[in-house]
């Protein structure tokens, strides 16, 4: 099974699967074919980490996410006034791109297929053409050589992105980071792009340089299962402190309840609070993950906390995969805000991510822009096992801030509340207001209203506790969610979000 926002990714998937291919290929395919499908989520400009389950006991955790070049200067941006990193529409937000990079090291460990013939399915489409979907349409002019909006299901070509699929396919690692991709980014970084200042970001040796990686991943207990994440720079412990927290609360059975509302908003928001001081890279997680007790011990059921009391010690794409032998793939790939930096490499036509959005510009902080150093991240994948060590789930959302908040409330309904997969993906969600551009809800969390979608039950009884309470429509600003579940006859069970509008789950 395959799980994706798009059928043609799906589609790509699940062929892997039917040629022999492991659900680490399945995955491959898929996300080469979102890289040309859908840039206004991910692609080759962008990051990448994920959860691989192969056998019992603890899954493998990958880290692909790219790092800030050797010419990274904060005084510089400081000195022209900057107090935190340019949004868009500046080279120095642009960590190197680490999804190529990822694909290879997932497929070096557990591919089966030939490397060339996954990303073919993506070459095709980028070099053919595919139909613009709903999501993509309306955006699609901000892409080199469209020239304006278009309507769902107009033919959209990448020629140049099918260029770098087959260098990568071709020459490998090289062919992609040193080739015209390379050179590209080489000149952008050199010659600055708009807000200008920014010549001599990269070098070849930052191009030269890999970086995907194996960590240890992070696990906590929650509801009689071990939940599994990628250790920082990624938030994911936001999940698992969050469950951990959860777990110990006297949630109500029926989650339409206000209190089940109110009482996972409350893990939330005492899980992240201090977010921007503990996540950088190499941050020592034991501790924070230790800190459940603490922090549910200042949540009341009556009322909405005050954070400064407590003390303790999208836009992106998921996709899962879980193949025959039962391996199963928990994936994210990100550009961070939409289309990323709204920066093009030239040649390719590859836009390139803002993940550098995440470093701080204070001087000293452990997170701080700076030369190799990996910025804070969003993104979020999760994997989840049965005491046995089987796999139970693969799961994970785009969303921003909002990635661990959605991903409590779906593994809530699932795992705790017995929800089927469908009926907790699809569910309406809440999420905490997500500031000025959904990654800086903890910037002031105490300011954080509750967003709650359309069809929720939940508003009065929110409010009365305390919370500012923000009605907006059902869609994908809360989220694409997808789970794959192992139901323990081994029969599979999984739910693509509807709010991506052609998600799809390919089953075999």
């Amino acid at each position: 099974m395959v799980c994706t926002i798009d059928h043609l990714a799906s589609g790509a998937g699940l062929a892997a699967l039917d040629r022999g291919g492991s659900a680490a290929d399945a995955a491959i395919a898929a996300n080469a074919v979102l890289a040309v499908t859908a840039p206004h989520a991910c692609g080759l400009g962008g990051d990448l980490f994920a959860l691989v389950h192969d056998g019992d006991g603890a899954p493998e955790a990958l880290n692909a996410s790219g790092r800030a070049g050797s010419g990274a200067d904060p005084v510089r941006l400081r000195a022209e006034g900057h107090d935190r990193m340019p949004f868009q529409h500046d080279i120095r937000s642009v960590p190197v791109p680490g999804c190529a990079d990822g694909w290879l090291a997932l497929h070096a460990r557990y591919g089966r297929l030939p490397f060339a013939d996954l990303l073919a399915p993506a070459a095709r489409y980028a070099e053919e053409g595919f139909p613009a979907s709903p999501a993509l349409a309306p955006a699609a002019g901000v892409l080199p050589g469209v020239g304006g909006p278009l309507e769902p299901g107009d033919l959209v070509r990448r020629p140049g992105v099918a260029r770098a699929l087959r260098a990568l396919a071709d020459g490998g690692r090289d062919g992609f980071y040193l080739g015209e991709f390379g050179r590209g980014l080489l000149a952008l970084g050199r010659d600055g792009a708009v807000g200008g200042s920014a010549a001599g970001e990269y070098s070849d040796d930052d191009l030269a340089r890999v970086n995907a990686g194996w960590v240890e991943p992070l696990r906590a207990r929650a509801y009689g299962h071990d939940v599994w994440t990628v250790p920082p720079n990624s938030q994911g412990y936001l999940v698992l402190l969050a469950l951990a927290i959860a777990d110990g609360l006297d949630l109500p059975a029926d989650p339409a309840d206000p209190l089940w509302a109110h009482l996972l908003a409350e893990a939330a928001r005492a899980a992240g609070h201090d977010r921007p001081d503990v996540l950088f890279e190499g941050a020592p997680m034991k501790e924070v993950l230790a800190s459940a007790d603490a922090r549910r011990a200042g949540i009341d059921s009556g009322r909405r906390a005050r954070l400064r009391d407590l003390v303790a010690p999208g836009d992106t794409t998921y996709l899962c995969a879980v193949d025959a032998d039962g391996m199963g793939v928990s994936l994210i790939q990100s550009n961070a805000a939409g289309f990323g930096s709204m920066l093009f490499e030239p040649a390719t036509g590859i836009n390139l991510h803002n993940r550098g959005l995440g470093f701080s510009l204070v001087p000293g902080h452990p997170a701080e822009y700076g030369p190799g150093r990996r910025p804070p991240h969003t993104l979020a994948p999760v994997l989840v096992t049965r005491p046995d060590g089987s796999l139970r789930t693969v799961a994970g959302t785009m969303g921003g801030d909002s990635q661990p908040q959605i991903l409590l409330q779906v593994l809530t309904r699932l795992l705790a509340a017995g929800q089927a997969p469908g009926e907790a993906v699809a569910a309406p969600r809440w999420r905490l207001g997500p500031g000025l551009t959904g990654f800086d809800a903890w910037s002031t969390p105490d300011e954080a209203s509750l967003d709650v979608e359309e069809g929720e039950p939940w508003s009065q009884g929110l409010r009365q506790r305390g919370h500012e309470v923000r009605p907006l429509p059902y869609g994908g600003s809360f989220g694409h969610a997808h789970l794959i579940d192992v139901r323990p006859d081994g029969v599979l069970a999984g739910a693509a979000d509807p709010r991506a509008l052609i998600s799809s789950v390919a089953a075999r």
